[in-house]
């Protein structure tokens, strides 16, 4: 079973052993391995039970790193510059040193520095950058603490590194290059908004089948054990209501009964909802609730990420 802890040194032992670690991240917590060994990322995919077409990202210590990963156009280089670290992932083509399996055989690779600084020092601390996506079950809602990690995955881990809290709480936002346009493939801790007051216009590709050109693009993912639903609540009865769960952007709703409702954020922060989502969702998992409801929250800044999250929580498996 794994150990929780805050010995980096460990955490990086492990890691040059081929090892994979659970790591804290200001996003979510990563799952994280040597990104230039291909066996060490063999056993993130086991762990998790990822299938292989589903790339992963490799986090960096700093843009210098990131130069040995991949190319960097003028665009990337000024997105880097002005977002890392931070909760912002960029695919660009990869260098040759980074194994087919992290990229799903794509000839592109998504590439972030994190902010958190326990990451940043683990990874600074290293001779090779890490594949991590996050710590918990393919599907799953992703962990936000060290202990959401030890409750998924503690029994295929020996070490998780424990920061504390993710202070963004949802995923980073991911943007590739296609055809001279700049396209986000997932919202996420970096806002549209910022991105497009930073270099101008950005195409939304936020969908994809079984081969997807970055995390986070299936239809259905993020879920809790709990169907999650985002119907109109008018459409169910009161015996339904009765018997559901509901997560709640500011105000509870109407005929849920109070203790099975989660609220996200009472002061209608956006920032704190998304912080909350995860561990909130989780939370419908240990309730006594058929279906959990979930209410939109105004579709701008993090609002997007958490949107986007829901939809995909909501989507038939």
């Amino acid at each position: 079973m794994a150990i929780i802890g805050t010995d980096i040194d460990k955490a990086k032992t492990l890691l040059q052993q081929g090892e994979a670690v659970g790591i804290p991240t200001e996003t979510v917590y990563g799952l994280a391995a040597n990104a230039f060994d291909p066996l060490a990322v063999a056993k993130i995919f086991a762990i998790k039970n990822r299938p292989v077409f589903d790339p992963l990202i490799v986090h960096v210590a700093s843009y210098q790193q990131a130069l040995t990963v991949a190319d960097f156009s003028p665009v990337a280089q000024r997105l880097a510059h002005a977002f890392w670290p931070g909760p912002l992932t960029l695919v660009l083509p990869k260098k040759a040193m980074v194994p087919d399996l992290v990229t799903s055989g794509l000839t592109t690779v998504g590439v972030r520095s994190p902010r958190h600084p326990m990451a940043l020092a683990l990874l600074q601390a290293l001779p090779f950058p890490l594949a991590a996506p996050s710590a918990n079950p393919f599907g799953y809602v992703s962990p936000t603490t060290a202990q959401h990690v030890h409750d998924q995955l503690g029994d295929k881990l020996s070490y998780i590194l424990d920061g504390g809290p993710s202070a963004v709480g949802v995923e980073s936002t991911i943007v590739g290059f296609e055809g001279g346009e700049t396209v986000i493939y997932r919202v996420g801790g970096v806002s549209v908004e910022a991105l497009e007051q930073e270099i101008g216009g950005v195409r939304l590709a936020l969908h994809a089948s079984s081969n997807p050109k970055a995390p986070g693009q299936l239809l259905s993912h993020y879920a809790p054990r709990k169907r999650v639903t985002l119907q109109s609540l008018s459409s169910f009865t009161s015996e339904q209501l009765s018997r559901m769960g509901a997560l709640v952007f500011r105000l509870p709703a109407e005929g849920i009964p109070l203790k099975n409702q989660v609220v996200l954020s009472p002061a209608g922060d956006l920032a704190e909802a998304a912080q909350n989502l995860f561990s909130a969702l989780r939370k419908f998992d240990g309730l006594d609730v058929s279906l959990v409801w979930a209410e939109a929250v105004p579709e701008e800044g993090l609002g997007r990420a958490i949107n986007d999250r829901l939809r995909r929580a909501a989507h038939p498996a």
